[in-house]
């Protein structure tokens, strides 16, 4: 029951944080009305770290609050889905390679490849069906993001691994 508390508490935090990281920074991307920020390193992080269940909870709900707080009501629902989705697959790899501490490494490398593609590609399909073509124009900004977001991670992931309650969960995901 401890541990369960810990869990949803560190999922709250972890969803204010990926708030806070993508409304914190942000640079704008010409022409498409988005912009690039350092949420998705909290986003990735959030699947590693809290796993599957919770880690999709913590990144969508993060995500989406900055997107309502933000005044994007329309990307809401999709934010929710695609970030949700980037933490849970992140979360199912890093599962895969944390076998040792090299694995650990690739498992958060993967869970930013898993971020660039489903973020680049899920907000081309959704942008689609708005705009057309013209959706593409928001890819390389996405791409973007996403390799930021996977650096950021790197950096962030040996910091937060040293922090003992999360490193118990690391080594529960395992």
């Amino acid at each position: 029951m401890k541990n369960q508390t810990k869990k949803i508490i560190l999922a709250a935090l972890f969803a204010a944080l990926t708030c806070a990281a993508t409304m914190s920074i942000r640079i704008p991307t010409p022409g498409t009305g988005g912009y690039i920020h350092p949420g998705d390193a909290i986003v990735i992080l959030s699947g590693v770290i809290l796993g599957p269940a919770y880690g999709f909870l913590a990144a969508g709900i993060g995500s989406c609050m900055s997107d309502l707080l933000g005044g994007y009501l329309n990307y809401v629902p999709v934010t929710f889905l695609i970030k949700g989705l980037v933490a849970l697959f992140a979360a199912l790899v890093y599962r895969k390679a944390a076998v040792s501490s090299k694995g650990r490494i690739a498992g958060v490398v993967l869970g930013g490849i898993i971020d660039i593609v489903f973020v680049a590609g899920g907000y081309f399909l959704f942008e689609y069906v708005i705009y057309g073509i013209g959706a593409a124009a928001s890819v390389p900004a996405n791409i973007i993001q996403g390799v930021s977001g996977l650096i950021i991670s790197l950096i962030l992931y040996p910091i937060l691994s040293a922090v003992p309650d999360v490193r118990r969960l690391l080594h529960a995901q395992q």
